[in-house]
């Protein structure tokens, strides 16, 4: 017998900024894209703010720069032969190899350059991102959005008091901010939320399975309801799938190698 395909979630979900970063660490641009025109396509369903923007801009150069350090370890045009070979023609092929990778490196830093000066322009993931901040929507907690003060009242508080998401390191209440707004959001639509982020914070990730803090469960419940869901997830794939938002098997394979890389480096800095 067929089986059915499940019901789409009717849900709204949450970006956290390193996820919206990771469009910078993905090595096929394609794919990248892919996951940005999606998002574009679906601006209803994403809850966002200006606090998310804010993050957004402020560590955009940093990232940035840090993919880019990754790529130049991995390229190498410093090739020297010894003498005896010098008139031979592999080594002839070598200089021009060299010659045009010296040339495409020129292109991609003069890009880099452009990408950083005038990202309205030059930036694709910039630009598909602004057209998501920018969207009127009663989810979007922009600047010109009122509701704006009485988040931040409620998320100063609920910093005051040590309530998470919040880090033991922290000193400002971004966390804060965003949780309340995912709250006033499920509230104002009647809808069920998908957080998707790696920030612990907001949970645990156990044998590759996300777990929401067990007091932003309990919270959720209370002030929202207790028929109502919740999930959180490190994966956009995944909450993709759930609101039926297409998925290609390359998107999938791609955000997984992100994730693994962003392990490593947690690690190294770690150690």
């Amino acid at each position: 017998m067929k089986r059915e395909k499940s019901k789409p979630m009717e849900a709204l979900i949450f970006i956290d900024t390193n996820i919206l970063l990771d469009f910078y660490r993905m090595k096929r641009s394609d794919v990248s894209l892919k996951y940005l025109e999606e998002i574009e396509n679906h601006k209803d369903l994403i809850i966002t703010s200006s606090q998310v923007e804010m993050e957004y801009k402020k560590n955009r150069q940093a990232v940035i720069l840090e993919s880019i350090s990754e790529v130049k370890k991995n390229i190498n045009i410093n090739l020297s032969v010894p003498t005896i070979l010098s008139d031979a023609r592999a080594v002839e092929i070598i200089k021009k190899s060299k010659k045009v990778i010296e040339d495409q490196q020129n292109r991609v830093k003069l890009q880099i350059e452009r990408i950083l000066k005038n990202p309205s322009k030059y930036d694709p993931v910039y630009q598909s991102l602004q057209k998501l901040f920018r969207y009127n929507s009663p989810i979007n907690l922009n600047r010109d959005n009122k509701l704006r003060f009485a988040v931040r009242k409620l998320a100063l508080k609920r910093f005051i008091l040590g309530y998470p998401p919040r880090k033991k390191t922290d000193t400002s209440i971004g966390d804060s901010v965003n949780w309340e707004w995912i709250i006033k959001s499920a509230e104002s639509t009647g809808k069920h939320i998908i957080i998707v982020t790696r920030d612990s914070d907001f949970g645990a990730v156990y044998d590759g399975e996300s777990y929401l803090n067990d007091w932003l469960v309990q919270e959720f419940k209370q002030r929202i309801s207790r028929r109502r869901i919740i999930v959180i997830t490190d994966k956009l794939s995944a909450a993709f799938k759930l609101v039926d938002v297409p998925v290609t098997k390359e998107m999938i394979e791609e955000e997984e190698k992100v994730h693994l890389s962003q392990k490593e480096f947690s690690r190294v800095v770690i150690l």
